[in-house]
C-alpha cells in the first residue's frame, strides 16, 4: 500500500509550482483563454435559451480554470503523480503501454462524450455546434498533452513555419468557441 505522504514526497521532488509557459505566446494563450470566457459568459447572458446558456455558463467555467491551469501547470502535476506512481508500483518499465491506452482511452472517451452531446443538445446545435467541437477538440488536446506521451510531445513541440503545433492545436480549440460566441452574440 502506497502512502499519500510517499506520493506527495516523490512528486513534490518531481514538481514545483511555476509558471508553466512563461513566453510571449503562453501569455497571450491565457489572454485568450480570458476573452474566450467572457465571451462565452456574454453569450450565455444574451441567449434566451435556457439550455443554451447553461452550455455556455458551464463552458465559461471550465475556460476559466483551463486558463488558470494554463499557468499553474497543474497537468504537470498529474504527470508527477503518475510518474511516482508508476515507480512505486513496479510498472515504470511499462509505462508506454499505460500511456498508450490512457491516450486511447481520452479520444473513445472524448468521441463518446462528443457524440452523446452532440445527441443532447441536437436542437441546439444550430446555436452552439462549433464552441462543442471547438471545446471537445480542447478537452482531448490538455488531457493528452497531461499524459506526458513523448512522441506525442514531440510532435506538438514541433514547428510550422516558426510557429509550435502546441500553440496551434490550443489556440485552434479557443478560436472554434469564441467564433460561435462572436456569431450568438450578433444573432441575439
Amino acid at each position: 500500500m502506497i502512502s499519500f505522504d510517499a506520493l506527495n514526497a516523490c512528486v513534490s521532488r518531481q514538481w514545483s509550482p511555476e509558471i508553466g509557459d512563461p513566453s510571449v505566446v503562453g501569455w497571450l494563450t491565457v489572454l485568450a483563454y480570458g476573452i474566450t470566457a467572457i465571451l462565452g459568459f456574454s453569450a450565455a447572458r444574451k441567449s434566451g435559451d435556457r439550455i443554451v446558456r447553461l452550455f455556455w455558463i458551464a463552458l465559461t467555467l471550465l475556460l476559466i480554470a483551463l486558463m488558470f491551469n494554463k499557468q499553474l501547470d497543474l497537468q504537470s502535476a498529474l504527470t508527477a503523480a503518475a510518474r511516482c506512481l508508476s515507480q512505486m508500483q513496479g510498472w515504470y518499465e511499462d509505462r508506454r503501454v499505460v500511456q498508450l491506452l490512457f491516450i486511447l482511452a481520452i479520444a473513445v472517451l472524448g468521441l463518446m462524450i462528443g457524440l452523446l452531446s452532440l445527441w443532447g443538445l441536437r436542437q441546439h446545435l444550430g446555436q452552439i455546434g462549433i464552441a462543442l467541437i471547438g471545446f471537445i477538440f480542447l478537452i482531448c488536446f490538455v488531457l493528452i498533452r497531461a499524459a506526458g506521451f513523448h512522441n506525442f510531445d514531440a510532435l506538438i513541440n514541433a514547428d510550422f513555419m516558426s510557429i509550435r503545433m502546441n500553440w496551434l492545436l490550443e489556440l485552434s480549440g479557443l478560436a472554434l468557441i469564441s467564433i460561435n460566441a462572436i456569431w450568438a452574440l450578433r444573432k441575439y
